[in-house]
């Protein structure tokens, strides 16, 4: 090979060397962007003096069963093959010109993210608008439909609550786009240090621990005791605090539940702050090798009751593949569970909007045919509970 072929060849070899150096770089930059901030200073002395602080990072009140790394991989290959659907789901376009005629809207934008109107005011809860679940836009699952608004074209917002800092409830790109705009941020102790790190001014940042509140123009906002974990990388598993919210107006009031396995405060949360008129409970990514982590749909329905639930509405499903079921399971298994206890509820479709005084019926809008597990078959019931809740 001559001089010039050689040459050419090196040329393009360094040329891609430098390009892949530079991909990985940037790369590694997001993902340690979005991986967030540890808490210090202040920030980490409150949290310390926390009843739910243990020696160097917070517990649940009931201990917590996993199954193993092995365990879990294991899992994979009894995985459903529809996991997630063959192609976008469509989404509905809400319309939120005018207010809720009842004082009560809620609108599902997918997964945990809900729109709620609330006598007057609205509060988001754990926003996620970007395209994957995930520290990189190139890693974690990816998104089954577009975000029914775009952020953009959000109206107007009082708060937004945060419930806990994994990736599918908090999404830097989306807080970095809300930080000059949402007056006021509430978070579990230690999610305001990620917070600030990209871009929200400290003032608009309220940290609560469980059972603290803060009034935001006439609602009280209080953080409730939940059963989960925490994180955003490999070193820094519980880290912050989780909580689950309940937001009472003058007159509404309703409980967002976050993510949580089962636990008998429900049950006090309803006697302090219920009854609600509507609960917002998560019935998807469950399965029985982490069954103190998520509820799943026949737990939220009695989670549900628990807490004095006038109208149920799900979260947590229908927007990423996170566990080992059919997309469709959840909905379907809800299904089942509502109309065996005789609770009134919807599962509306993303981007539907739903009054609870004057609710849409309960129906499926998802196709028929897709294979999935029934509660008797695929049992998920969280551990260490009382018997009265067993």
């Amino acid at each position: 090979m001559s001089g010039r072929p050689r040459r050419l060849l090196r040329r393009i070899a360094l040329g891609a060397l430098v390009a892949g150096a530079l991909i990985v770089a940037g790369l590694t930059a997001e993902a340690w962007t979005a991986m967030g901030a540890t808490p210090s200073g202040a920030r980490l002395t409150r949290m310390q003096r926390s009843p739910q602080y243990g020696e160097d990072e917070f517990v649940n009140y009931l201990p917590m069963e996993m199954a193993g790394p092995a365990e879990m991989l294991a899992g994979l290959w009894d995985a459903s093959p529809d996991g997630s659907p063959p192609s976008a789901l469509d989404v509905l376009t809400p319309d939120l010109t005018a207010p809720p005629a009842s004082g009560l809207r809620i609108t599902w934008l997918g997964h945990s993210t809900m729109l709620i109107e609330i006598d007057g005011r609205r509060v988001l809860t754990d926003p996620v608008f970007s395209e994957r679940s995930g520290p990189s836009s190139y890693v974690g699952p990816r998104r089954f439909h577009p975000p029914p608004i775009p952020l953009a074209s959000l109206p107007p917002l009082d708060a937004v609550l945060i419930s806990h800092d994994h990736y599918d409830h908090l999404d830097d790109e989306t807080i970095t786009a809300l930080a000059e705009t949402v007056p006021r941020f509430l978070v579990p102790l230690g999610v305001g240090a990620h917070l600030a790190y990209w871009g929200v001014p400290e003032d608009r940042i309220v940290e609560l621990d469980w059972w603290d509140e803060e009034v935001v123009e006439g609602l009280r906002l209080v953080a409730t005791p939940a059963r989960h974990f925490s994180g955003r990388g490999l070193l820094d598993r519980d880290a912050t605090l989780w909580a689950s919210w309940a937001i009472v107006g003058p007159e509404h009031r309703v409980f967002f539940s976050g993510d949580t396995g089962m636990h008998p405060a429900f049950e006090e949360i309803g006697q302090r702050l219920g009854p609600f008129d509507a609960t917002m409970l998560e019935v998807g990514a469950y399965n029985a090798l982490w069954r103190d982590v998520h509820l799943g749909p026949e737990q939220a329905v009695r989670a549900h009751q628990l807490l004095g639930g006038g109208f149920f509405l799900p979260i947590h499903w229908g927007t990423f593949n996170l566990a080992y079921h059919s997309w469709v399971e959840p909905g379907e298994r809800l299904l089942v569970a509502l109309r065996a206890e005789g609770v009134a509820g919807a599962i509306p479709r993303q981007g539907q909007s739903v009054e609870p005084a004057s609710p849409p019926p309960l129906e499926r809008w998802w196709p028929e045919g897709i294979a999935w597990q029934s509660a008797e078959e695929a049992p998920v019931t969280a551990t260490h509970l009382p018997a009265s809740l067993r």
